[in-house]
């Protein structure tokens, strides 16, 4: 389109604007109606193609909005534009339930595929919609078994590609992230135990088992089981609690 004068450019967007179509359709239209604009309007509609034409392309052109100039993949960037206009921060809850929606492996990118078909798949069409969307992906997190869902797959979502383990400081983010949605008292305590370790990555058993402790353990500890079958950094946890005085050692029965 570089080559068209400004005019004749002006056309093109105004024709694309209004059908959907891709460029390429647009220019050729355009050219076949002498530039006409409502003359080549008028002939795209009355071709039997122009609904499905538009069809496809609407999500497309969504897609293309926030897409990287350089990757066929919504990137940092692109995420960053999306959540300006959707205006919620990045590091929202709800980006990540939508990345859920999405199966998106990779945290902070959104393929082609992925993004497309999420929004196929949530019937969003424009970005009106995307923002009347939020407020039901944000309800999402209410309730339990679609909490876990979400919470298991940010696992994979967030670790860097090849690593069998989460580093702690992206643990940490998206614990404060989900447990700020549970209201888990002992979640600050946690993060400040394992930074005392100095605690590198998290294993994929811990990060599912703590939703459990979290979930089952009262935050008093009166109802911890020394038996049961939580991995050993949670034991452990637990006795760094009584240590720094947050909660009483259970007398023996």
């Amino acid at each position: 389109m570089n080559k068209l004068g400004f005019a004749r450019k002006e056309k093109v967007q105004q024709f694309m604007s209004v059908t959907g179509a891709s460029e390429k359709v647009a220019i050729q239209t355009m050219k076949t109606h002498d530039w006409h604009l409502e003359g080549a309007l008028e002939a795209f509609y009355n071709e039997g193609n122009a609904k499905v034409v538009q069809e496809k392309n609407r999500w497309e052109l969504l897609f293309n909005k926030y897409k990287d100039p350089k990757a066929d993949m919504i990137m940092a960037d692109g995420i960053s534009n999306l959540c300006n206009d959707l205006q919620v921060e990045p590091q929202d809850i709800v980006m990540l339930v939508l990345s859920w929606h999405f199966q998106a492996e990779t945290i902070c990118e959104f393929s082609k595929q992925e993004f497309v078909g999420g929004v196929q798949s949530l019937e969003i069409d424009s970005l009106e919609k995307f923002k009347k969307k939020i407020p039901f992906l944000r309800s999402e997190l209410k309730d339990e078994d679609t909490f876990r869902e979400i919470y298991n797959f940010a696992f994979d979502w967030a670790k860097e590609k090849g690593q069998k383990s989460l580093a702690l400081e992206t643990a940490i983010g998206l614990w404060q992230l989900f447990f700020a949605e549970m209201q888990w008292p002992l979640v600050e305590h946690w993060c400040q135990f394992l930074e005392d370790r100095n605690m590198k990555v998290i294993s994929r058993d811990v990060w599912l088992q703590l939703l459990e402790f979290a979930k089952t353990v009262d935050s008093t500890l009166s109802n911890y089981d020394a038996e049961g079958a939580w991995p050993c950094l949670l034991d452990e946890f637990v006795e760094y609690l009584i240590e720094k005085g947050h909660c009483a050692k259970k007398s023996d029965e």
